[in-house]
């Protein structure tokens, strides 16, 4: 596919087209400055960008595709960012969780990208706003990022996010796990999924605690309840995140999230710009391997 092909195919929505923007951009490809300079803006601007965390086996796939479905039948059309633990052997994501959103698989308007961490932070963190935007502007909206929630950078990924939603279970300590983690930090919405088995009831009074301390300072956090695995609680818990971006846009929250995360996009493509001159610097420093490597980091940059 050209660049001729490949812009035009971006401006008629084909998913195909889609998928190898993303890719080109993942790659550093020189093609990737004429793919994101192309991008339409007022699109963007317009999209839901809904984050997913919570820690795992707590149900965020089996959630993510009710909510998928739930979209899908106002027509909208919808794109997936599936943040994967990654293969410490050949880097690839693990995607036994996209399993679950195979009776997507046929519909070209649900369009569902996994992104591997292969280790890296700043530069995922790249990468995956450049595929949120790209599928914002192909029409996707909302753009729904999924990651596991168990690390740093998933917290980061997280905050491109206009709304992110917590999602917990009883019965795994949840709770402890995502406080330890930060998460309630970030999260509008925390769900409780798989409401209906035991110590539901008492996680979400502990949620809703939770939630009026927030709201105490301040914050805007609600608590909703689902069994995702039988589409149970799916359109309250989308009322209330399209409640809460409707108040965000209003009051001006979205528009100072946007703002913070595009200058977090713009610093970690600065980092990740600089990687192949600060590796290249490393290796001509020297064969002394000895010293504290922050006060060798700090030499290497004044000299940049």
């Amino acid at each position: 596919m050209n660049r001729e092909d490949l812009l035009q195919g971006l401006k008629g929505r084909d998913p195909r087209a889609i998928a190898r923007a993303i890719s080109l951009v993942e790659d550093g490809d020189p093609l990737a400055d004429a793919i994101l300079g192309s991008l339409d803006e007022s699109r963007i601007e317009q999209a839901l960008v809904l984050g997913m965390t919570g820690p795992p086996g707590a149900g965020k796939s089996t959630l993510t595709d009710q909510i998928i479905a739930g979209y899908r039948a106002r027509s909208q059309r919808i794109g997936v960012i599936a943040i994967d633990p990654s293969s410490a052997i050949s880097g690839g994501a693990f995607l036994g969780d996209r399993i679950r959103m195979m009776r997507h698989a046929l519909d070209s308007d649900v369009i569902v990208r996994s992104m591997a961490t292969r280790g890296r932070l700043g530069g995922l963190c790249a990468a995956a706003g450049a595929a949120v935007r790209i599928l914002a502007s192909s029409g996707c909206s909302p753009v729904i990022i999924e990651t596991v929630g168990v690390g740093q950078s998933e917290m980061d990924i997280i905050r491109l996010a206009d709304v992110t939603t917590l999602v917990l279970a009883p019965g795994l300590g949840d709770d402890i796990q995502a406080m330890k983690a930060g998460l309630l930090e970030v999260a509008d919405i925390l769900v409780v999924n798989k409401a209906d088995c035991v110590g539901a009831e008492t996680l979400a009074m502990d949620m809703e605690a939770v939630a009026r301390e927030s709201r105490d300072k301040g914050g805007s956090t609600e608590v909703c309840m689902t069994v995702a695995s039988e589409g149970r609680g799916i359109a309250e818990l989308m009322q209330t995140v399209e409640a809460l971006e409707k108040q965000y846009r209003q009051g001006g929250e979205h528009a100072r999230r946007r703002q913070h995360a595009y200058d977090l996009e713009v610093l970690d493509w600065a980092l990740e710009l600089l990687r192949p001159e600060l590796l290249e610097k490393i290796a001509k420093s020297g064969s002394n391997r000895t010293g504290d490597p922050r006060l060798k980091a700090a030499g290497i940059l004044r000299q940049i």
